[in-house]
């Protein structure tokens, strides 16, 4: 193809099925990235969300709104735990936020989460 003998309508043509192509390309190739991101973050017992530090946007919109002056903190109460590790008890995961590793394991070999369950 020489680019000197075209017209220029024919060189405007193609410049629009350039551009056209690598628009889609540039779609399907994020897609298959992020596709490959989210399963990664997923092996490791993640959401891409949180890996990025992103803000669910119910967070984002409380973000947003002002707090009255004149309230207290309110206070935080511990969450008891969920899951124990099978043979260290003092390592424990209340099953919100992000899996522990030892957690994460133990799903990946197979095995029930509701074996990890703490007795009450």
């Amino acid at each position: 193809m020489e680019l000197n003998e075209m017209s220029l309508m024919e060189l405007r043509k193609l410049q629009t099925k350039v551009q056209s192509e690598i628009s889609k390309r540039e779609v399907s190739s994020k897609k298959t990235l992020l596709k490959r991101l989210q399963k990664m973050a997923a092996e490791e017992g993640l959401s891409l969300d949180e890996l990025l530090d992103k803000p669910s946007p119910a967070k984002a919109a409380k973000a947003v709104k002002a707090k009255p002056v004149a309230t207290k903190p309110a206070k935080k109460v511990a969450a008891k735990p969920k899951y124990c590790h099978p043979t260290d008890k003092a390592k424990t995961w209340t099953g919100h936020g992000r899996k522990p590793a030892w957690f994460a394991e133990w799903i990946a070999e197979g095995k029930s989460a509701d074996d990890l369950l703490v007795k009450a």
